[in-house]
């Protein structure tokens, strides 16, 4: 089960990504925000850490304006891996690499076509497990 949230920035995309999700069959909790009101990112990022730190949920997806201040934020929770991605090479080498558990969105960065590209790579990637990649991960922990 994937975990998702944005801040008000990434609200809309959000939107288009779990109608996304919707189609492909795949379940999801909505972490919040719950509108376009201005609200803070920090509030949801970190929500959505702990519920992917804790093993509650496989992964996470978190949007906001640039994605950059969400991910910040969601990395502060020990044994989170939180990737901002701009593009489908950096959603696949951070699943390969990092075995990223949390993807980043900037709904004001990437449109929506993009966006919903980067999920489908970051999803459907898995970890390589190769040793190099695994020590580089615990060198990061």
């Amino acid at each position: 089960m994937i975990a998702i949230g944005s801040d008000h920035g990434g609200y809309a995309l959000k939107q288009e990504i779990m109608a996304h999700l919707d189609k492909r069959g795949l379940e999801y909790k909505d972490f919040g925000s719950f509108s376009e009101e201005s609200c803070d990112y920090p509030e949801y990022g970190k929500a959505v850490a702990h519920a992917v730190a804790d093993g509650a949920y496989e992964c996470g997806i978190l949007i906001c304006g640039t994605g950059i201040g969400i991910s910040i934020a969601a990395n502060k929770v020990p044994g989170i891996r939180a990737a901002l991605c701009t593009d489908c090479f950096m959603a696949e080498a951070t699943r390969l690499h990092n075995d990223a558990n949390i993807l980043a969105l900037g709904g004001r960065v990437v449109g929506a076509g993009l966006a919903l590209k980067i999920v489908d790579t970051f999803l459907d990637t898995p970890f390589s497990n190769e040793e190099r990649h695994m020590r580089r991960i615990k060198g990061i922990e």
